[in-house]
Order: C-alpha cells, then sequence, then structure tokens
C-alpha cells in the first residue's frame, strides 16, 4: 500500500510563514473606509504569498497533500464587511493553482466547526451556505475547484439525532451542486460516529474523510474492519485514493485533544487493518507540531521493518 502524507497550513520550519493572518472585526470596525480596504487586501496577499511559499517547501520535500488554511481572507464572509477579496488577488490565486497542478499536489480545505447544516436556525444555515462559498470561491480563482475538497463535519445533535440529520438532508439543499461536488464529510469526536457518518456520505453521494483518532474517541458498535470497505467505495470514481486524518491523543484525559507529534505505536494498527483493503492511501496529519510533526512520523514509519520510503513524502507499507 503506497501511503502519501501531508500536514495542515503552516509551515513550523519556514519563518514567519503564516497563511492565516488576520484582522478583528473590532479592529477593521475603527478603520476609516479606505484604510479598511488597504488593510484587508495587505493581509490577503501575504496569506497568499505563504501559502506559496508553503507549497514550495512541500514540493522541496516532497510531501503531496497539504491543507490550505481557512482564513487566507479575514472577514471574507461576516455579513457587515462586503468586500471583493477576488478582485486584486488574481495573480497571487493563479500562481497557486499553476504550483499545485505542475507538481500534482492534493489539496483541500477545512472551514470551522459552525460550518454546518444540523442546525434549527436558519441564519446557521445560511451562513453554512455563505461560509462553503468562499472558500468554493477561492479555489476556483486558483482553478483547482475541480479537484481540490472542502472538508466539514455533520453537525450537530441538539438533543436528537434522528431530527438533526433530517434537517441536515433538507438543508444540505441549499449548498450548489457545484460546491458539494467538492465536499467531504468526516466523522467527529463527539457527536457522529463513523458508521452515522458513512451512512450520511452514502445517502448524498459524497465521499468520506475518516478520522482515526476521532473513531477511537467516539466509537460506534460496528467493528471499523466492517466499516473501511465502504469507506473506501465512497472514493470511487473521484480519482482520488481514499484520505484519512491522523492524530494522536494529548494524553489521556484530554484524549480528544491533538497531540504535539504522532505515536507511531498509535496509528500502526489502523494501517495494518486498511493495508489489504486498498494499494492506495492518502493520509493528513493532524499534529500540533504540523510539518514537524509529518518529518518525525516519515522518520519512524521509514524505520518500521517491511517499509519502504520511495519518496519524501511517501511510504509503502
Amino acid at each position: 500500500m503506497l501511503v502519501s502524507f501531508g500536514y495542515v497550513s503552516t509551515a513550523l520550519a519556514l519563518h514567519d510563514a503564516s497563511p492565516s493572518k488576520t484582522m478583528t472585526f473590532a479592529t477593521w470596525s475603527k478603520l476609516e473606509e479606505e484604510e479598511r480596504a488597504e488593510r484587508l487586501l495587505t493581509i490577503t496577499k501575504t496569506n497568499l504569498r505563504n501559502t506559496l511559499r508553503t507549497l514550495h517547501y512541500n514540493i522541496a520535500h516532497q510531501f503531496p497533500l497539504y491543507r490550505m488554511s481557512s482564513s487566507i481572507v479575514p472577514l471574507a464572509t461576516h455579513q457587515d464587511v462586503k468586500w471583493d477579496y477576488l478582485k486584486d488577488t488574481k495573480e497571487e490565486c493563479e500562481q497557486i493553482g499553476a504550483l499545485v497542478k505542475a507538481h500534482g499536489l492534493r489539496v483541500s480545505m477545512h472551514p470551522n466547526q459552525f460550518t454546518l447544516f444540523t442546525s434549527p436556525k436558519p441564519h446557521i444555515t445560511t451562513n453554512a451556505v455563505k461560509d462553503m462559498e468562499y472558500h468554493f470561491a477561492l479555489l476556483q480563482a486558483m482553478g483547482l475547484d475541480q479537484q481540490a475538497r472542502i472538508n466539514i463535519h455533520v453537525g450537530g445533535a441538539y438533543g436528537d439525532k434522528a431530527s438533526s440529520l433530517a434537517r441536515f438532508y433538507e438543508n444540505i439543499k441549499q449548498l450548489p451542486d457545484t460546491i458539494k461536488a467538492a465536499m467531504t464529510l468526516e466523522n467527529d469526536d463527539k457527536t457522529y460516529t463513523t458508521e452515522e457518518t458513512l451512512e450520511v456520505c452514502e445517502t448524498i453521494g459524497v465521499p468520506m474523510m475518516f478520522d482515526y483518532h476521532h473513531h477511537l474517541a467516539n466509537p460506534c458498535e460496528t467493528p471499523l474492519e466492517e466499516l473501511l470497505p465502504r469507506f473506501i467505495k465512497t472514493w470511487e470514481g473521484t480519482g482520488r485514493p481514499p484520505k484519512v486524518h491522523l492524530s494522536s491523543p494529548k494524553d489521556e484525559k484530554a484524549y480528544r485533544s491533538h497531540h504535539d507529534f504522532v505515536s507511531l505505536d498509535y496509528v500502526m494498527p489502523f494501517f495494518k487493518m486498511i493495508k489489504p483493503m486498498t494499494d492506495e492511501l492518502d493520509v493528513m496529519i493532524e499534529a500540533k507540531q504540523k510539518d514537524l510533526a509529518l518529518i518525525q512520523l516519515l522518520r519512524d514509519l521509514e524505520k518500521t521493518r517491511g517499509t519502504k520510503r520511495p519518496t519524501g513524502g511517501t511510504i509503502l507499507l
């Protein structure tokens, strides 16, 4: 099984390279109108340039996967801040897209936990659609809307999972089909289990993003080895390998929190379980130390008996 790896957003090994520099609404409110526009554009261009820097770093390290920051554009969806963030960033967006395509990278984005479609409050769904539209518009400007993925969670249960799931199926109809085609759904660590999330993905026809750490924190009755073939099947026809998130718990008390690094002992049982089921697997590392955690895990895997490291960011298991 060929496993390809990536990490989330910021390369800690690079100096001052955060692609998530921001400005609060309170700060924006205190500025004159002309300065508001200038500051927003300056921050956005900095974030786009840092995204480009990070992509070059990833290419040098041969990391095939990368999750771009959802905070590239500050205040992009704030109801009181309406600005055309694509008007003067065309060049930067096109450079990012061209680089991704030239090197065959697989990129994604992950809106925050408030982007959900289970809420009984209509404005929450409206805001979720708006946030998904922002992510998709940014990917469109980069020319990546047909290949990148936008990952979200099913949402909250609000004391009644059955009713909440019924709302999800109704509310998701408000999302344009073009954006839904780029969407994935991930099992979470408190509410919707692997099996429940998988059933939603199968029903609406979108790939599932399987999170192993979340699964262990929020297990279901059906054994994982019975669910993984169904998870893999949701990726058929996408042109992409099935994709998972891997992380380690901070400790037993804070089990749901992510550790700085990823424990080889924690993730190897998963690799051994899924190996007979697929020839390829994409893995997004979700650890506090980001690229440094990925580099350490790759080194640990490389030393493991029976594995090979054909490139900087891939492992043959």
